[in-house]
C-alpha cells in the first residue's frame, strides 16, 4: 500500500511541475508572432495577416545596371602655363559659362604687344606705299615714268595690305589664345572631378575638371537576350537604386545596343530618367524591370505563398479557422515582392504571412492588438 501511494504522489508532483512549466512557457511565448493558449488557439499579431486585394501589376524582362550622366564633359586645357586660380573642387555646382579656373597669360601677353606693334609697323608701310603709287600713278600721267614703275608701285601696296591682314589675324589668334587661360563651365552642372591642382603646369589637352549635368541621369542596363524581343524604345521601366531600397523610379527606355555582349549575351538598353531633386547618383547600382505588361488582378505579397510543394498554396483565415488553399499564380514583381492570384483567392480574403502561414489547417487562429 505505501508503494502503491508513493507512486500516485510522484506523478501527481509531474503534473505539477508540467503545468509549472506550462506557464512559465506561455508567459514567454505571447511575445511572439504566433502562440498556442490552453484552448489551443493560435493567436496572431496584426502584422502576421494580409488582405488580398485587387491592384495593378506589371510583368517583363528584368535588367540590371549603372546610373550615368547623359551629359558629361571633361574640361581640357586649351593653351599651355601654369594654373594661377581654380575656383571650384568636387561637388560643387556650376553655372553655364563660369570662370571655374584660369592659366597664366604672361607669355601671351608679351606675345600681343608684338603684335600690335607688328600691326602698327605694317600699316606704316602700307600707308607709305599707298603713297608712293598715288605719286607714281601722277608722274606716269606726266610721262616721268614708266608704266611698269606704276605696276611695281601697286604691288607694293598690295604686299604690305597682305602684311597688316596676317599681322592682325596674329592678334586676334592670341585674343582667343587669352580668353582660353579663363577656363569656363559648359553647362550648368556639377564638378565631380578636378584632377588640377593650383600651381601645376598644364600643357594644351591636360584635363582639368568633369561636369556632370545630374538633371540628365541615364540608366545603362543589361537585358536576356532571350528576352530583349519584348523590349522596344519608349518602354516603360521601374527599378530601384541599391542603398535607396525604400523607393523606386521610373524611366523610359531611349534605344537598345544593335550587340550583344560576347561573354554574358545580355543586351544594353538605355533608360532616360526624369532626376527632379538630384536623388539619382551617377555610378550606383540598379535593378528594375522593363514593364511590357501591365494588369489588374488579385495581388498578395509573396511572403503569403508557399511554393514548397508541387502546387503553390497559401493560408486562409476564414470563418476563425486556418485552411490551406490551392492557389494559381500570375506575373510576378521581384522589386515589390508581389505576385499576382489568378485563382483560388477573392479580394477580401485574409492570409497569414511570413513563418506564421505554417500553421495547421483547422487550427482555430485569433488576431490580437
Amino acid at each position: 500500500m505505501r508503494r502503491h501511494f508513493l507512486r500516485l504522489s510522484l506523478a501527481a508532483a509531474g503534473v505539477a511541475a508540467l503545468a509549472l512549466s506550462s506557464a512559465a512557457c506561455g508567459s514567454s511565448a505571447e511575445s511572439a508572432p504566433v502562440s498556442a493558449a490552453s484552448a489551443g488557439v493560435v493567436q496572431l499579431a496584426p502584422e502576421n495577416t494580409v488582405v488580398a486585394s485587387v491592384a495593378t501589376i506589371s510583368s517583363g524582362p528584368t535588367m540590371s545596371g549603372q546610373l550615368t550622366p547623359a551629359r558629361e564633359a571633361t574640361i581640357r586645357a586649351q593653351v599651355g602655363g601654369s594654373i594661377v586660380a581654380l575656383s571650384v573642387d568636387r561637388g560643387q555646382s556650376v553655372t553655364a559659362g563660369q570662370a571655374i579656373a584660369r592659366i597664366s597669360s604672361r607669355d601671351l601677353d608679351a606675345a600681343m604687344e608684338s603684335a600690335q606693334s607688328a600691326i602698327k609697323s605694317a600699316e606704316a608701310t602700307l600707308a607709305v606705299n599707298k603713297s608712293e603709287a598715288q605719286r607714281t600713278e601722277a608722274l606716269v600721267k606726266g610721262g616721268a615714268l614708266a608704266a611698269r614703275d606704276l605696276e611695281q608701285a601697286a604691288n607694293a601696296v598690295t604686299m604690305a595690305e597682305a602684311q597688316v591682314s596676317a599681322a592682325r589675324a596674329r592678334q586676334k589668334s592670341i585674343w582667343q589664345m587669352i580668353d582660353d587661360t579663363t577656363v569656363k563651365a559648359p553647362f550648368a552642372g556639377i564638378v565631380s572631378d578636378r584632377p588640377a591642382n593650383l600651381g601645376d603646369v598644364v600643357s594644351n589637352g591636360t584635363a582639368l575638371f568633369t561636369i556632370i549635368d545630374p538633371s540628365s541621369m541615364r540608366l545603362e542596363a543589361l537585358v536576356p537576350s532571350d528576352r530583349i524581343q519584348l523590349v522596344q524604345p519608349g518602354s516603360h521601366v521601374t527599378f530601384r537604386v541599391r542603398g535607396m531600397t525604400d523607393q523606386t523610379f521610373t524611366g523610359k527606355v531611349d534605344r537598345l545596343s544593335p550587340t550583344a555582349d560576347p561573354i554574358t549575351r545580355q543586351v544594353s538598353i538605355f533608360v532616360s530618367l526624369p532626376n527632379t531633386g538630384g536623388k539619382l547618383i551617377s555610378g550606383l547600382f540598379a535593378e528594375g524591370r522593363v514593364e511590357t505588361a501591365t494588369r489588374k488582378g488579385i495581388v498578395v505579397p509573396l511572403s503569403a505563398v508557399d511554393e514548397t510543394g508541387a502546387m503553390a498554396t497559401v493560408t486562409r483565415i476564414k470563418d476563425g479557422k486556418a485552411e490551406r488553399v490551392v492557389v494559381e499564380l500570375g506575373p510576378r514583381q521581384s522589386e515589390t515582392e508581389q505576385v499576382e492570384v489568378t485563382k483560388g483567392l477573392a479580394a477580401g480574403d485574409q492570409l497569414i504571412v511570413g513563418s506564421a502561414k505554417g500553421v495547421a489547417p483547422g487550427t482555430p487562429v485569433r488576431i490580437v492588438q
